[in-house]
């Protein structure tokens, strides 16, 4: 048994050489990845790192390459099956580069976002992810852009930054979920979202600092507004945040003098909190509401009946976030784009056909 008071002493390149009967240089070769070595003495020095258990000093092997071999991810809420699913995508691109990944999460608080962005720098990350919890205020991150770290954006975009963003279209998204429930004979329309907002209503979509939502709540207003129908932005209700504001949030939506019969939810969060919201009440999806959520979370299949969602395509996005940073750090030629990721509908059964 180790004796606590006098751990294990780490293995070195020098312990394996010995245990090799090869040079230092020999081995410290072989174990670096670089220069040439015979097959044999490969084998022989890899043999014996494996019986030693020797694990490569990552600082050490930082300051001679200048890379770390890892990507920093700062991501809005791990919570989010979104978050989750595009942390795979990133993960697995990384892995096939030979980078590993550190997660963050910012809980889309723009004080944790900078801290997580300060550690990651300390930890010399070769590169950062952010998913920028407010899109007017980034001085963090051209702070990291002046420290010569690739950044790329994940699902919002900032174009004063002039970097990568890797992002839906989520305009066009809200435009084909809007038109497809003006098609179902709709014409009181909500888009409910966990944009936090004191009072819930809003009366001026700029003042929304989440490009993807933003560009989602213009989306359903351009058609409402093409529809012809009067104040567009009467039904658009943020701090949806959790259970409880959701509740009050869908309770003063359906309590209208004119209450709305179709909500899109903003997330898949939102799309829960607020089906858990109607069940409450008693209602029932879709012959006293209908709803369409964004993205295709479990929950969204196994419901009674089962949602219809727009399908963001995640895993896709963070794959070529990941891939687009792998790029950056590589020093590949690349002009600075917006790369948006298409999305389609996915017509299930929670929405009525009305006035027909």
């Amino acid at each position: 048994m180790e004796d606590s008071a006098h751990p294990k002493r780490a293995v070195t390149v020098a312990d394996v050489a010995k245990a090799a009967k090869v040079s230092k240089a020999t081995a410290a070769r072989v174990l670096g990845g670089y220069g040439v070595v015979s097959a044999k003495i490969t084998d022989r020095v890899m043999a014996a790192a494996a019986a030693l258990e020797y694990r490569p000093n990552e600082l050490a092997r930082s300051m001679s390459t200048g890379r770390s071999g890892i990507i920093g991810v700062v991501v809005g809420d791990i919570e989010n099956a979104f978050f989750s699913l595009a942390v795979r995508g990133i993960s697995d691109a990384a892995r096939l580069a030979g980078f590993n990944v550190i997660i963050a999460n910012s809980g889309e608080e723009l004080d944790a976002e900078k801290s997580a962005v300060d550690l990651l720098i300390g930890k010399r990350v070769d590169g950062l992810i952010v998913t920028p919890a407010r899109c007017d205020s980034f001085d963090h991150l051209q702070h990291v852009r002046r420290a010569g770290v690739p950044l790329v954006l994940f699902d919002r975009a900032i174009p004063e930054l002039d970097v990568d963003a890797v992002t839906g279209d989520d305009r066009d998204a809200a435009i084909a979920a809007t038109r497809y429930l003006i098609g179902q004979g709709h014409r009181r329309l909500a888009y409910v979202s966990a944009m936090d907002a004191e009072g819930g209503g809003l009366a001026n979509i700029g003042r929304i600092s989440n490009s993807a939502v933003r560009e989602r709540v213009e989306g359903f207003v351009s058609v409402l507004t093409e529809a012809g129908l009067p104040n567009p932005l009467h039904y658009v209700r943020l701090g949806a945040t959790n259970q409880q504001q959701t509740d009050s949030v869908i309770k003063r939506l359906l309590s209208d003098s004119a209450a709305p019969t179709a909500l899109l939810a903003s997330d898949s969060l939102v799309g829960l909190r607020i089906f858990k919201s109607l069940q409450s009440l008693g209602l029932s999806i879709p012959k006293d509401v209908s709803m369409i959520s964004f993205l295709d979370a479990d929950w969204t299949n196994v419901t009674v009946p089962p949602i219809t969602i727009v399908d963001q395509r995640v895993y896709e996005m963070g794959k070529l976030a990941g891939e687009r940073l792998i790029a950056r750090i590589e020093r590949t030629p690349l002009a600075v784009e917006r790369l948006r990721v298409s999305t389609n509908l996915v017509v299930r059964g929670s929405v009525a056909t009305i006035g027909r």
